[in-house]
């Protein structure tokens, strides 16, 4: 008879590993907001500040929208202050 080889299959065991820790994130820095408000209306105005406007995010009057205060933000609300109320 012949003999049969047995054969021994050997199960690979997963690593024992620690749970990992939880890493709670943290709050990101608040960062400085101004508050705009158009307060008079746009039409007739020069296109360029047509277009300030609505980079600004701005509809219509008396809509008001946060913006990060910016030197970028700034310079389009100083170029049409005459528009807008701005607060913050």
């Amino acid at each position: 008879m012949a003999e049969e080889k047995k054969v021994t299959v050997k199960k690979a065991t997963a690593k024992k590993t620690a749970p990992k820790k939880v890493v709670a994130k943290k709050a990101a820095p608040k960062k400085n907001t101004v508050s705009v408000t158009l307060v008079k209306s746009f039409f007739g105005r020069l296109p360029s500040h047509r277009a300030t406007v609505t980079g600004l995010g701005l509809k219509r009057i008396n809509h008001t929208v946060e913006l990060v205060d910016t030197p970028e933000v700034r310079g389009m609300i100083n170029k049409i202050a005459y528009l807008l109320k701005v607060e913050g």
